[in-house]
């Protein structure tokens, strides 16, 4: 494709905050790669957008090495991509020593490993048209150490350091990163955790917001600058509050 074109690349494309980022970049974009791992959601997409954008499906699960594979390669031969929106992942609901070692090393995997993967392979064509921009999403809760999320905050802690040291490497190249940080959010990744104990009705209806809104602030702060974005002035407060907790448990070192 021309490199005068704009192009994303979405991971987890199929639903929630994934499936809201193609819809609002349908019509900024030329093309988009969606990449997820329900084909029949996919389709379903590209039918939805197809009058907007052209929307190239990738059905891959970024767990394996064969979908990060199908995926890299797509963004070599459909890009080179101006935007990478690193969205798939997943959250488990439990005590670290009860939940399987295996789910939480995937956990590990497709949010830290996939999404790393994936920016090494878009920057270099992001430098070479000096324009782009990298969202890692990650979440309110990498401000919030608690219980039952031990390993999925850590790895959301994770994609918030990599986006703010990355964007220090890129400073001055018109390359951009973002950590986008939402708080709880009307999306299906809630729907596995109910059976681990996790009950949406504990929230107070003011703490939702809905993936719409998540995404629109996530591309209106791509103009601003922003690298830890957290949408909704009451998650902002949370996340404040979360990192004086920090502060405080250093204590009189």
């Amino acid at each position: 494709m021309s490199e005068n074109k704009t192009i994303a690349l979405v991971t987890g494309a199929s639903s929630g905050l994934g499936e809201e980022f193609c819809r609002q970049l349908a019509g900024r974009c030329d093309a988009i790669i969606a990449v997820a791992r329900r084909s029949d959601r996919l389709a379903q997409l590209q039918e939805a957008l197809g009058d907007e954008t052209a929307v190239h499906a990738v059905q891959a699960d970024l767990l394996t090495v064969e979908g990060v594979t199908r995926t890299m390669d797509a963004l070599r031969q459909k890009g080179p991509v101006n935007l990478l929106v690193n969205n798939a992942g997943f959250s488990p609901f439990g005590d670290f020593a009860d939940e399987p070692i295996g789910r939480q090393r995937d956990m590990l995997t497709l949010h830290c490993d996939a999404s790393i993967t994936l920016a090494r392979a878009a920057v270099p064509y992001m430098l070479e048209q000096g324009k782009g921009a990298i969202i890692n999403v990650s979440s309110l809760g990498s401000f919030l150490p608690g219980r039952k999320l031990a390993v999925y905050g850590g790895s959301k802690a994770f994609l918030n350091y990599f986006s703010l040291s990355l964007q220090q490497e890129l400073e001055a190249t018109g390359v951009g990163v973002q950590a986008l940080c939402p708080g709880l959010v009307r999306t299906e990744i809630h729907e596995p955790m109910k059976a681990q104990g996790f009950d949406p009705d504990m929230f107070p209806e003011d703490m939702w917001m809905d993936a719409e809104d998540v995404v629109a602030a996530s591309l209106a702060a791509l103009d601003t600058g922003t690298v830890l974005v957290v949408p909704g002035e009451g998650n902002l407060a949370l996340a404040r509050m979360g990192l004086q907790s920090m502060l405080d448990a250093l204590g009189g070192q």
